[in-house]
C-alpha cells in the first residue's frame, strides 16, 4: 500500500515484509497461500490494542491479587493508558488517529453511564478510577474498536464503491446512538434501524488490498463479520470479569446472541465516525499525497 499511509514503524515492516515477499509467486496455491497469510497478519496487526487490552483483562482475572492495595479496575485502567502511549511513542497510531480514538472512548464512555444505571450491565464497585458505577478502563473497549478502525482502514488501503451519502450515513448512525438511550422509555427501533441500514448499505462494496490482490466483499457482510469477532471477544471479557450481564449474575454464561445486533449496530456509527477522517473514495480515485 502507499507509504504515505503507514506510520514509521509501520514502514520499516512494510519494507522488510515486501523483501520477504518479493519471491512469492504471482500464480498458484502457494500465491493464494502467501495472500491469506498476509490478510490475517494485517488484520492481527490493526487488532493489537484490542488483543492487548484482552490479554490484560485475562491476566487480570487469572493472576491479579484479591488483596492488593491497587484495585484491580484501577490497574485495568493504567495498563489500557500505558498500552495507548505505547502506540503513540512506537509510531503505531498517528496524532489524527488518536483524536477518533478519544471520540470513540467519549462515546462509550457516556453510553457506559446510562447503560449501568439503568441495569443493562454491571461493574465490580472496586477503585477510584472511575466515573460513578463505570471505571474509566470501560472507555478503552470502545477505544479499541476505533483503533481497529483506523488501522485496517489504512492497512488494507479500503475503497468503497457505491457507497451512500456521509450526510445520510451520519443520520443513520445519530438515529442508531439515540435509540440506545431511547428504548428504555419508548418502543425499541431497532429492527427498523436494522432495515434501514440495510437497504442503505445493499449496494456497497468494500475493496481492499491484501498483498498484491485487491479483493472486494459487501460492506454489509464485513460489518456482519466483524460484529460477530467482537461479540467473541465479549465473551472472553465478560469471563474475565470486565463487566456482567444480569444474567450472568450468579455464574458465567454465554452473552445472549442478540448482542449481535447490538454490535452490529455500533459497528454503523464506528464506520460512521471513521469516514469522517477517512472520507470513503471510490476504487479508481486518485491518491494524493498529503502536504
Amino acid at each position: 500500500m502507499p507509504e504515505h499511509k503507514l506510520t514509521s514503524l509501520e514502514r520499516a515492516i512494510d519494507r522488510a515484509a515486501n523483501r520477504v515477499l518479493d519471491g512469492a509467486p504471482a500464480h498458484g496455491v502457494r500465491a493464494v497461500l502467501v495472500e491469506c497469510a498476509v490478510f490475517v497478519l494485517k488484520q492481527a496487526w490493526a487488532c493489537i490494542f484490542g488483543f492487548l487490552l484482552l490479554v490484560v483483562l485475562v491476566a487480570a482475572r487469572l493472576w491479579y491479587p484479591e488483596d492488593a492495595m491497587l484495585a484491580r479496575n484501577d490497574a485495568l485502567t493504567i495498563a489500557a493508558v500505558v498500552i495507548q502511549i505505547l502506540l503513540l511513542v512506537f509510531k503505531l497510531e498517528t496524532g489524527r488517529e488518536l483524536w477518533v480514538i478519544l471520540l470513540f472512548h467519549i462515546t462509550g464512555t457516556v453510553m457506559e453511564l446510562f447503560k449501568t444505571d439503568v441495569g443493562s450491565w454491571a461493574y465490580e464497585g472496586e477503585g477510584v478510577l472511575r466515573i460513578g458505577a463505570v471505571p474509566l478502563f470501560s472507555g478503552f473497549m470502545y477505544a479499541a474498536v476505533g483503533s481497529y478502525m483506523v488501522r485496517v482502514y489504512r492497512l488494507h488501503d479500503l475503497r468503497f464503491s457505491r457507497y451512500p451519502a456521509r450526510w445520510l450515513t451520519t443520520v443513520i448512525a445519530a438515529l442508531i446512538y439515540v435509540n440506545f438511550f431511547s428504548h428504555h422509555f419508548i418502543v425499541d427501533l431497532r429492527w427498523v434501524l436494522l432495515v434501514l441500514v440495510i437497504l442503505v448499505w445493499l449496494r456497497t462494496q468494500m475493496h481492499f488490498r491484501v498483498y498484491r490482490v485487491t479483493r472486494r466483499a459487501p460492506l454489509l457482510a464485513v460489518f456482519a463479520g466483524v460484529a460477530a469477532f467482537i461479540w467473541i471477544a465479549e465473551n472472553i471479557a465478560t469471563w474475565a470479569g470486565a463487566w456482567l450481564y444480569p444474567h450472568q449474575a450468579d455464574g458465567w454464561e454465554l452473552v445472549s446472541p442478540q448482542k449481535f445486533i447490538a454490535w452490529f449496530l455500533l459497528m454503523i456509527i464506528s464506520v460512521v465516525l471513521v469516514t469522517w477522517v477517512y472520507p470513503p473514495r471510490e476504487p479508481a480515485a486518485v491518491e494524493r499525497v498529503p502536504q
